[in-house]
């Protein structure tokens, strides 16, 4: 860790109100400053990442909030990716932490694995052994996380297992921009139909849309967690899929994903054969929705509903922290006509997905998921909108936790309907 970007922190404790983990769990141990002070002591030799309660770096939920917040402008996020991969190679973890991790990272960033998956929890969820295994209330007790895991699983729908486009899609109508979309791997999987939707909006708008059929895991998870060697691999995995195509942007809309490959150029900085083609791949990335508000929409949008639409959006943390995207998602769903947004109450805060977040921390996630879904609920808003397959597994739990049915949807799909005139129920 670079000692001249610890000693930036001036210790004012802004950063206390806005970070999640120091929220639900009071220690300031859990919380950016804290944290900042033990990677100080690391960094002086005062103590050792084997001798370091690490537990403290392994509660952040790495959402952020923090660098928004804070008026010294520390660099957080190149703190905290910075040591994450040192606890890794480090710090000893108990048998069951390594086994979900390693579970976790041999299956979720590789869609064709977890594809071949799918048929297994169809049955599990049609059989009625999910409803059985949840009555028993065993799982919770003995495998926190694998119960956490099961707990965010979504209907699986047999139409997910096919999500091959083609590799070019010609725009609808003049042709203005020509971009590639990246299709994520829960997201080409869990939400299909957000990738169909995000395809669509683009033609619609006069893009040709280029998708290679090789392109992996843009490497988010893994670099969240401190998986270095994994995230540069995939890493570069994904910046060859697309050599050689002439595009005026990247395009993805999973907001942890977005986060990751605008960052390729740090993550590779130290690979001479990568470094150069890094920076510039991440330079042409955009989410969806900064993109569409940079061109300009020229598709006509028809209303949703008969009645105004109330929605209330939902900002994912590295949209809103990590690539400083808020106001691009709601000028778009504000030209849809008859919506109204409401806004929530601490929506800067994390919901508690945050990656693998949920997965591996499931007490202080599901109390995070918890107090976002009962402030996106005391809005009144008819509608959810949010922009992370992550967000909208852990809000849709807690929404059916609550007993509440309110909908959530991707605001592209939301476009994506309006384009095509289609009417929600």
């Amino acid at each position: 860790m670079k000692q001249e970007l610890i000693d930036t922190c001036v210790h004012c404790g802004f950063c206390l109100a806005t970070c999640p983990s120091y929220r639900v769990i009071g220690k300031e141990t859990d919380s950016p400053r804290g944290r900042i002070y033990l990677m100080n002591a690391i960094n002086k030799g005062e103590v050792s990442f084997k001798t370091a309660a690490t537990e403290h770096f392994d509660s952040c939920l790495g959402c952020l909030a923090c660098t928004t917040i804070c008026p010294a402008g520390v660099e957080y996020d190149k703190l905290i990716a910075a040591t994450r991969p040192q606890v890794e190679k480090n710090q000893r973890r108990s048998l069951g932490s390594r086994l979900i991790r390693s579970l976790i990272f041999n299956l979720f960033p590789y869609p064709d694995r977890l594809r071949f998956l799918l048929p297994s929890f169809w049955f599990y969820q049609k059989s009625g052994l999910q409803k059985l295994v949840n009555l028993t209330g065993f799982l919770p007790k003995i495998f926190p996380s694998l119960a956490a895991m099961e707990s965010v699983l979504p209907t699986i729908d047999f139409n997910s297992i096919e999500y091959n486009f083609p590799e070019i899609i010609p725009a609808q109508g003049t042709k203005r921009y020509g971009v590639g979309v990246i299709l994520g791997c829960v997201q080409r999987l869990f939400f299909s139909s957000v990738n169909a939707a995000t395809v669509r909006v683009l033609t619609a708008n006069g893009c040709e849309v280029v998708i290679p059929p090789n392109q992996g895991c843009c490497s988010a998870l893994p670099a969240h967690q401190g998986q270095e060697a994994q995230a540069k691999t995939l890493a570069k995995k994904m910046i060859d899929s697309f050599a050689g195509k002439k595009l005026d942007a990247i395009i993805i809309n999973a907001a942890g994903c977005g986060h990751t490959l605008k960052e390729y150029g740090a993550i590779l900085a130290d690979d001479p054969q990568y470094s150069d083609k890094a920076v510039a791949f991440a330079a042409k990335v955009k989410d969806i929705q900064e993109f569409l508000v940079e061109i300009g929409m020229s598709a006509e949008l028809a209303p949703l509903t008969e009645e105004p639409l109330t929605i209330v959006y939902q900002d994912a943390c590295h949209l809103l922290h990590g690539q400083k995207i808020s106001l691009q998602p709601r000028q778009l769903l504000q030209q849809i006509p008859r919506v109204k947004l409401k806004e929530p109450r601490d929506a800067a805060i994390c919901c508690g997905s945050a990656g693998v977040y949920n997965l591996l921390q499931p007490k202080v996630a599901d109390e995070l998921g918890s107090q976002k879904v009962s402030n996106l609920l005391a809005t009144g808003a008819e509608l959810i909108a949010s922009s992370n397959p992550g967000c909208t597994l852990q809000i849709n739990k807690h929404l059916g936790l609550q007993g509440n049915v309110t909908p959530l949807l991707h605001p592209v799909e939301l476009l994506d309907y309006s384009i095509r005139g289609i009417k929600l129920p």
